[in-house]
């Protein structure tokens, strides 16, 4: 019998060992992000403190459109940055999570790299 690796449990294991050394601080916030099949989230995090100081995702009231494709994933980034821009947040950590940086992931830090956040 062939048993199928778990993906999801791979990418958990991946994201404990890089948690394990990155760290967010105030100065620098932790930008989180989380993707699932329909939609795509992102957060920064000061873990020092342990608080969530801006978060973004595709289920916004102001999102429009499909949350599960490059162009969300793009726009959620845009909107991160927006928001931590506002807030005087210009240098963060990317924390992909696990997560090959491919696909929506590498659309999202594009994004949010236009806004004018620095990683």
């Amino acid at each position: 019998m062939v048993k199928k690796p778990n993906s999801n449990e791979a990418r958990l294991k991946r994201h404990r060992r890089v948690r394990a050394k990155i760290s967010g601080t105030a100065e620098r916030p932790r930008l989180n992000v989380f993707r699932s099949n329909k939609h795509i989230y992102a957060q920064l995090i000061d873990d020092v403190n342990g608080v969530t100081l801006v978060a973004a995702s595709s289920m916004d009231k102001a999102f429009e459109g499909n949350g599960s494709n490059k162009d969300a994933a793009r726009k959620v980034g845009q909107a991160i940055g927006k928001l931590a821009v506002e807030k005087g947040i210009e240098a963060v950590v990317f924390d992909r999570s696990g997560y090959l940086y491919h696909g929506r992931i590498k659309e999202l830090a594009d994004g949010a790299r236009e806004s004018g956040l620095k990683f």
